[in-house]
């Protein structure tokens, strides 16, 4: 049986809520989920780390390692692609 997921914290909600090419052509979605966002705000934005983000999300270090990773490579499928 798996373990329970426990709630995660997030202090800051995004100003935007979708970004899209100036062009329009938008062909494919790339979601990012408000827990991704939360980590890279505080590890890249807010220049915490893996631990100090943990306890601000008030989720184990290496729960953050698993969610900043999924997010990383969104952002850049969506930069590149």
């Amino acid at each position: 049986m798996p373990r329970p997921k426990r709630c995660r914290r997030i202090c800051s909600y995004p100003a935007h809520w979708s970004f899209a090419p100036e062009d329009g052509a938008c062909d494919e979605t790339v979601l990012l989920m408000l827990d991704e966002y939360e980590t890279i705000r505080l590890i890249d934005h807010e220049k915490m780390t893996q631990e100090e983000c943990a306890a601000a999300m008030g989720v184990s270090r290496a729960t953050v390692t698993s969610i900043y990773e999924s997010a990383r490579f969104k952002v850049a499928d969506a930069i590149v692609n």
